[in-house]
């Protein structure tokens, strides 16, 4: 786990241009706090940021040279089956070169991209993100991983194109910083920015399973050599009971993939089922797992420690739970808004960035059960949109309700507020298309509530309708009455642009690798040939992987309510953390010389968000002061 970062210059004016990659390597230090080094070869400059996980030792540091001096690589992420691809592909490269003076996977990747190219890339199991140099040719390949863990940021031009791992990093190398209005606009429907778009106009994404391909004349062209499809001709191929042995048996091939580590290794254990498979399955490879949990010492609502505590006593893991305060929350609030380098506001970053901060005392690397959730439908909005498809009493009061469940308080605070606040979004969902549908129940408020905090003119008509065409994109995958639509379309939104992100962010903030065995491909592809049977009824959400792992787990997790990893925001924002809103972030005169926000809108979303019926006002504040934070950062 690494961070990259370089600059290829299509203009003989290079100097200037390419000494930039020390500032900009140096910006990537939580990311890889072992090493950096840089290297200069013509018009190209790269620079990469090692945390040591495989092979720690020196010589497989990068930026990587092959024996001959001619390519180079700057490679973040692991490769898991690197031994095997060594012994299966690269005879005839050893018998050129001699035998790998390494022991590590970047070595292997380096050659597999001399021998084969771009073909390599589907071979791959893991994640990745890497710029691939060849100075003979002067062509480069840059590419990313098949669900984008790893991000890769990129800025072209007529005189060259930059590439980093993170913003900070790219814009060292001069990028202009100027906001995008329509993603901007987009952001606070979503509370997150939605990929390839960037906050900065010009700045994009390599998108998950794009490869780049730059050649020496300034050209570059994007080509996709993985895209995750739904197979509804393979929907016969298994009955549930030979799914269920089939996930298991894919599962366990992953997760013993993903304790390959020459460090220290353990893994997130929440108490929901995800990462208690996780650890069911790791347990089998090692004799004491490190496993690591947040509780909430001041809100016994959002604690779920106690169900990690069964999984932990039953693996006899080396469990460690981190049993937290508000006050040590609000402690670590400053530190992860600091690292934000792009507005994000799932408030869930806070106990990631603190369970990564301790967890990081421990371990280097941790397992983790991201991807189940979209894959095989573990959300509410999952069960909603599944009962919304079936034709019943229960659907047809809940929709008449609709005016009630309007007029009652909604807050996702305690158990009450927040079954009005789901029936509400139910009811009103019942009128809706199912791309509107989708929208509304992923969003935190809608296209024109959006506008609405955008001061006059601002926002240009121009901006909203570049901002309803990026909708439009990101809901075409919902065409047909098929449930695994939904969820495809929460792995390339969701997953890909909330919960990646968030994972990545706050746990290179602490230096941490992070692993999510759902997320190998086989188990990917495996999950999109089972019809959406297998996955929610009427009774249950991510049925197939409650039922395959029931045997391996307390019975007292099995189908129990999904919880989340929330944090209470509200109450912060009401008491330890008003004078932040309305004294600094969100005053009054600040956001009146800031010109983009309306103050009206900001001043009665403050007074919502003390009144009875807060509703989800406290997270459009939260992505208006994570914004805000970052504008007087890197804007101002």
């Amino acid at each position: 786990m690494c961070g990259i970062t370089g600059y290829y210059s299509f203009s003989n004016a290079t100097a200037h241009t390419l000494a930039n990659v020390q500032q900009s390597n140096q910006k990537l230090e939580r990311r890889g706090p072992d090493t950096g080094n840089v290297v200069v070869s013509g018009n190209v400059a790269l620079g990469h940021r090692r945390l040591s996980i495989i092979d720690t030792s020196g010589g497989a540091s990068q930026p990587m040279w092959d024996p001959s001096g001619r390519y180079v690589i700057v490679f973040n992420g692991e490769i898991f089956n690197f031994r095997e691809l060594a012994d299966r592909h690269l005879d005839d490269y050893k018998a050129s070169y001699g035998l790998f003076r390494t022991h590590s996977d970047t070595e292997v990747l380096l050659a597999l991209l001399i021998t084969y190219g771009k073909q390599c890339l589907g071979w791959l199991h893991g994640f990745f993100a890497f710029s691939f140099y060849d100075t003979q040719s002067g062509e480069m390949l840059i590419a990313r991983d098949p669900f984008g863990k790893k991000p890769l940021l990129y800025y072209d031009t007529a005189d060259g194109l930059a590439f980093a791992s993170e913003m900070k990093a790219l814009l060292e190398w001069d990028v202009p910083r100027e906001i995008d209005m329509s993603v901007l606009h987009l952001y606070l429907q979503l509370n997150y920015v939605p990929q390839p778009c960037s906050m900065i106009r010009g700045v994009k994404k390599l998108m998950p399973g794009q490869v780049m391909h730059v050649n020496a004349k300034g050209v570059a062209s994007l080509e996709t050599y993985y895209r995750t499809a739904i197979r509804p001709d393979c929907y016969n191929l298994y009955s549930y009971e030979e799914a269920g042995a089939e996930l298991v048996k894919r599962m366990d091939a992953s997760v013993k993939e993903r304790m390959i580590s020459d460090v220290p290794i353990g893994a997130f254990l929440s108490g929901g089922i995800d990462s208690s498979v996780i650890v069911a399955l790791a347990s089998r490879y090692t004799e004491k797992l490190n496993t690591f949990s947040v509780g909430y010492k001041d809100n016994a609502f959002f604690d779920e420690t106690s169900y990690a505590l069964l999984v932990a006593k039953r693996y006899k893991t080396n469990h460690h739970v981190f049993s937290l305060s508000n006050n040590d929350f609000l402690e670590h609030l400053d530190g992860m808004l600091d690292y934000i380098d792009e507005p994000f506001a799932d408030s869930s970053a806070i106990p990631v960035y603190i369970l990564s901060h301790y967890t990081r005392k421990h371990v280097t690397v941790a397992l983790s059960g991201d991807g189940a959730d979209e894959v095989f439908s573990g959300y509410n909005k999952h069960a909603a949109e599944w009962k919304m498809r079936q034709a019943s009493l229960a659907r047809e009061l809940v929709k008449a309700g609709g005016p009630l469940w309007a007029a009652l308080p909604h807050s996702r605070n305690n158990k009450w507020t927040n079954k009005f606040r789901q029936l509400h979004r139910f009811a009103s969902g019942a009128k809706l298309s199912v791309p509107d549908r989708y929208w509304k129940w992923a969003t935190f408020c809608s296209p024109e509530e959006a506008a609405a905090y955008f001061k006059d003119q601002t926002l240009s008509k121009a901006a909203q309708v570049r901002s309803s065409e990026i909708r439009r994109e990101l809901l075409a995958g919902l065409r047909t009455d098929d449930f695994n639509e939904v969820l495809l379309t929460d792995v390339q939104l969701v997953l890909l642009n909330d919960m990646l992100v968030k994972v990545d962010m706050m746990s290179m903030a602490n230096s941490l690798e992070v692993r999510s065995p759902f997320l190998a491909k086989e188990v990917v592809d495996f999950a999109f040939t089972l019809p959406s049977s297998y996955k929610v009824d009427a009774q249950m959400k991510k049925k197939i992987v409650q039922d395959a792992f029931r045997d391996m787990l307390p019975e007292e997790l099995y189908n129990r309510p999904k919880h989340g990893f929330e944090i209470p925001l509200l109450d912060w924002f009401r008491k330890e953390l008003w004078s932040m809103i309305d004294e600094d972030l969100l005053r009054k005169s600040f956001v009146a010389e800031q010109g983009i926000f309306d103050v009206t809108a900001t001043e009665s979303l403050k007074k919502k968000l003390i009144s009875n019926n807060p509703e989800d006002s406290h997270a459009t504040v939260w992505a208006l002061i994570v914004f805000q934070y970052w504008w007087k950062k890197y804007i101002a």
